[in-house]
């Protein structure tokens, strides 16, 4: 069984270096994924996700149940959300084909958290 510690520490990680890289070289970033018209709400998802990953990893962490059941709950909504919006738009060619590579990754995370185990009580100490 996966450690659960583990997930949320190499998930933050994913979450905090995938949301950094277009805040530090959108070129880079618009090469792979396509050239954004919204940058304002590129550097609002990056930062969501810049903040999402640095919280799983601090609630890995901190060595409690309730904080750890907390990045599995981030991490497992984060992931269905970014799987749903990859597939459905990449599905009708809004984004780029691109976008699938990451919806595998999501359903990576996804898995990992499913087989670390039952989930902790966040709602109790």
């Amino acid at each position: 069984m996966t450690d659960p510690v583990h997930v949320a520490r190499f998930h933050g990680w994913f979450h905090l270096v995938t949301g950094a890289w277009p805040l530090v070289h959108r070129r880079s970033f618009e090469q792979i994924t396509g050239p954004k018209v919204d940058v304002w709400l590129l550097q609002t998802v990056s930062g969501l996700l810049v903040t999402i990953g640095w919280t799983q990893i601090r609630a890995a962490e901190a060595g409690v149940a309730p904080a750890r059941g907390l990045a599995r709950q981030l991490g497992t909504l984060t992931a269905s959300t970014l799987l749903a919006i990859d597939v459905v738009y990449a599905t009708r060619r809004r984004i780029r084909p691109v976008y699938f590579l990451d919806a595998a990754f999501q359903v990576l995370w996804l898995t990992a958290w499913y087989r670390s185990g039952k989930p902790e009580n966040p709602d109790k100490a």
